[in-house]
């Protein structure tokens, strides 16, 4: 079994958060899966096989940990590879609880890929998630910026978004991954989005991922359409189109663009680039 290795959203021959493929006749077990996700140790691999009606690809997401119902990186890696077996285009996926697609091509030595995201919703953080996840940071009330209000976010899986009154305050992100396991499980979590606001339309993120087992990814395309969602609920200046600059304070720049319109609830399509890794037998 080949497993393909691509960083999405990259930024020219640097960057990206890597993820694994595995393009198969038939999807492996549940156990097998996680256990290759955890041999590639990337914080998430995705798994396809066609549908028997030809109608698309059924896909599974693992990080070393756990399932994850709906990985954005792994997908926009995903859309890559199906490009590079199949050809330019767009692939429709099945997921465990959603229908989305994806699109993939190749732009001379480099790939590029844009998924249209499951529906997207957002509500106000509750009181005690808000309270055990500021003391999970270290942080206070007084570190939020009171424009973007504390929320969970959803686009095919939760995240809670914390955006914060400054980069210096984004830079100095820490926690404690056993902690962070248990507050994002025992909330329902995949992601602790924080962010900081450069522009309306240009957003610095760091995006703890405590609960796949990983401390920090350096760039989340679910989270990215989550929040995409959440600017449009908020009724923020977005302009179509906002970009999300990830990875830089861990040496990984990321770059993950969103499209939306002001449909209540729509999909968002997130795209970037894509650069191949090595691929290895499994």
């Amino acid at each position: 079994m080949q497993i393909q290795r691509y960083a999405a959203f990259s930024t020219a021959d640097a960057g990206g958060n890597p993820a694994g493929v595995v393009l198969a006749d038939t999807l492996p077990d549940a156990q097998t899966m996680q256990r290759i996700a955890a041999e590639v140790g990337y914080s998430e691999t995705a798994f396809a096989a066609p549908l028997p009606a030809g109608d698309g690809w059924r896909v599974r997401y693992f990080s070393p940990e756990s399932e994850v119902p709906f990985c954005g990186h792994a997908t926009i890696a995903l859309g890559a590879a199906l490009a590079r077996a199949h050809g330019d285009g767009g692939y429709a996926l099945q997921l465990n609880d959603a229908r989305i697609s994806v699109r993939g091509r190749r732009e001379g030595e480099r790939w590029s890929a844009a998924l249209r995201s499951p529906p997207t919703r957002s509500a106000p953080a509750e009181s005690s998630l808000l309270a055990e996840a500021l003391a999970l940071f270290g942080l206070t009330d007084a570190a939020l910026d009171p424009r973007l209000p504390p929320a969970r976010i959803h686009a095919g899986a939760d995240h809670l978004a914390l955006s914060l009154r400054t980069r210096a305050e984004l830079a100095a992100m820490h926690y404690a991954l056993d902690a962070g396991r248990r507050l994002m499980r025992a909330h329902g979590l995949v992601t602790i989005a924080l962010l900081w606001v450069d522009t309306p339309r240009r957003f610095h993120v760091r995006n703890a991922f405590a609960s796949g087992g990983v401390l920090e990814d350096p760039a989340t395309g679910a989270a990215a359409a989550a929040f995409a969602g959440y600017l449009r609920d908020l009724g923020w200046p977005h302009g179509g189109a906002i970009t999300l600059l990830q990875g830089e304070d861990m040496g990984m720049p990321s770059r993950l663009t969103a499209e939306f319109d002001d449909a209540v609830g729509g999909a968002v399509t997130v795209s970037g680039e894509v650069r191949e890794l090595r691929s290895t037998g499994g």
